[in-house]
């Protein structure tokens, strides 16, 4: 009898501790943009501020992961983390099923710059945090690429889903942006492809945050070694035409993983 009654209330309650854990988030965004932000816009060390205000948002994300994981919301499995938290530059690139992928791997990330939506830098609870810690804006490509090499030459891992929104569902992905691979060719340093499965789908591009799905969803992320980048490129390759195959590949090598893995499923 008990377990059937913890099996009614399972569903209602992974539903209020999503909605807290969403409030909080918002909450505790439009609070750093408020009284975080100036200070950090008006420290006269640009370098040192970010430093700090990357370092409180990985905590922060970290905290929020664990909560979910506390209340039963989530389940997160990760295969390579260790990959992620070594020190110096990067070029993350992964897939985007839902709209926690952003969370888990700024947590699993102590030092990590990501591309972000250009909607994001007018969003009440986003723009103080974006701002702050110098996240890229996907609005201009030439200035993605320019921002996105700055940050890999101040050590920064670059954390981009080139995809540009969630994907589509249905073992698919969207065609890869070549942005990604314009920043890892002028830094010079291989791409590290991250695989991102959730099962059941949560938070996806058709879902609202109040589709809680039958049971606690189960996140498995990958992380896969990096891949250099001459073994798609020639030396004299022209660089529109290295980014182009760059992106190709990296699109075709985390497919294939990603079926690998039982991420996809096998087609028939």
């Amino acid at each position: 009898m008990k377990a059937g009654f913890m099996a009614r209330i399972d569903r209602p309650w992974r539903l209020v501790a999503t909605g807290a854990a969403f409030a909080g988030f918002g909450i505790c965004g439009l609070l750093f943009s408020v009284v975080v932000f100036p200070f950090a816009w008006l420290w006269p060390h640009r370098a040192s501020s970010q430093r700090v205000v990357v370092t409180i948002i990985h905590w922060f994300f970290r905290a929020l992961v664990a909560m979910l994981e506390a209340t039963g919301v989530m389940k997160l499995d990760v295969s390579g983390a260790r990959a992620l938290m070594a020190r110096g530059p990067a070029v993350v690139v992964a897939n985007h099923p839902t709209y926690l992928d952003v969370v888990v791997l700024l947590a699993l990330t102590p030092r990590a710059c990501c591309v972000v939506k250009n909607a994001h830098w007018g969003n009440p609870c986003f723009w103080g945090i974006v701002r702050a810690a110098q996240y890229v804006s996907n609005a201009d490509p030439a200035e993605l690429i320019e921002a996105g090499a700055r940050q890999l030459a101040a050590g920064y891992t670059m954390i981009v889903f080139p995809e540009g929104t969630r994907s589509p569902g249905g073992d698919r992905l969207h065609p890869f942006s070549r942005g990604f691979a314009h920043m890892a060719l002028r830094a010079g340093i291989p791409v590290r492809p991250v695989l991102i499965d959730c099962n059941p789908p949560a938070f996806t591009k058709q879902m609202r945050w109040y589709d809680v799905p039958s049971r606690t969803f189960h996140m498995r992320v990958a992380v896969l070694e990096p891949l250099t980048l001459d073994r798609f490129t020639a030396p004299d390759t022209p660089q529109a035409a290295a980014a182009r195959a760059v992106a190709q590949a990296v699109q075709a090598h985390i497919t294939e993983h990603l079926f690998a893995y039982g991420f996809f499923k096998t087609r028939n």
